[in-house]
């Protein structure tokens, strides 16, 4: 019998997740749901879902893996809502940035005998240019060789954690086991720092003094370094998800500040060679970071093999052959 997987939300991430398992459609039966009934049918053309069910508790009624990709502001209205209707032994994940809030919530609404395991995801490389978001932007291998972040609550049951990570797995992805604060801390620095430096950027010149003269020649730094203003999440999001984050972003920023203040301090001080190598080390670390992400040499920090034999005996055999303990 196929394993019921249900994906709340078929953007550019849960459907791109749905269209990586299409191999394994004899064991998976993926199950979409998604409050824009237009996308829903839109994901079931395109291969990404096998079924789409828009009553969301008949979608997960008979779920053994619930896949949240949604914004942090629907999570908890969706959690609650989708309570009631799951079986024992259901694990949730979900894919926002920032988990501390979520577990939380997970903590306080899933039914006894339900657990919840975070996944923070990161796209290959050769798409982190691609200026498409939503479904159309969807692809079996957005994932592939990439990375992603599991993170649990203490007293996660292992089986759950194992069974994230062979999902994980089966994206062509890598699982990296971290807690939730480590997993914030990251999701601060490189996800929501950058959104918030570009909002920053914005604000101290669009409608200042000489913005009037200088919005005529802004060209492509301006708008590259402002990109993530526009895109990426929506203001509601963004700015919970900078406030269950705030020790993290607080930090981010003060360190931000500080290397700012001694850019800032070079150039008054017309300190030629520090500023030089300021901005050469800049350049230099930016372009090996962006040669260790294209060629994702990450197999090193895969988790260590399970007492398992195989991927398909853990997801497909074992794991549904017996209960999770209850928390």
């Amino acid at each position: 019998m196929a394993i019921q997987i249900t994906f709340i939300g078929l953007g550019q991430i849960g459907a791109s997740m749905g269209l990586a398992l299409a191999p394994h459609k004899d064991k998976i039966t993926r199950i979409g749901h998604d409050k824009d009934s237009n996308v829903e049918n839109n994901a079931l053309k395109k291969g990404a879902v096998d079924k789409i069910e828009h009553n969301l508790p008949r979608a997960v009624r008979d779920a053994r893996l619930v896949v949240l990709s949604l914004p942090i502001s629907e999570i908890r209205e969706t959690l609650e809502f989708i309570a009631p209707d799951l079986k024992e032994g259901t694990v949730v994940l979900d894919t926002a940035p920032v988990k501390s809030d979520v577990a939380k919530w997970a903590k306080e609404i899933l039914p006894e005998g339900c657990h919840y395991v975070g996944l923070v995801p990161a796209i290959g490389a050769e798409f982190l240019r691609d200026e498409k978001s939503g479904l159309d932007s969807a692809r079996a291998d957005l994932f592939s060789k990439g990375i992603f972040l599991v993170s649990t609550s203490p007293g996660t049951p292992g089986e759950a954690v194992q069974l994230a990570s062979d999902f994980v797995r089966l994206l062509d992805a890598i699982p990296m086991l971290t807690d939730i604060l480590e997993s914030d801390g990251i999701a601060a620095t490189v996800h929501l720092l950058p959104q918030l430096v570009a909002a920053a950027l914005v604000n101290i010149t669009v409608d200042q003094p000489g913005w009037l003269d200088a919005r005529k020649i802004a060209g492509r730094p301006y708008v590259v370094t402002t990109e993530s203003a526009a895109r990426h999440d929506d203001v509601y999001s963004l700015y919970m998800l900078a406030l269950q984050n705030r020790a993290n972003v607080v930090r981010a920023l003060d360190t931000l500040i500080a290397a700012l203040r001694d850019l800032r301090d070079d150039i008054e001080n017309g300190d030629e060679e520090s500023l030089k190598d300021r901005l050469i080390a800049a350049r230099n670390g930016r372009e090996n970071w962006m040669n260790e992400r294209a060629a994702a040499n990450w197999a090193e920090m895969q988790a260590e093999p399970s007492k398992f034999s195989t991927l398909n005996d853990r997801l497909f055999g074992s794991f549904f052959g017996k209960q999770i303990k209850k928390k």
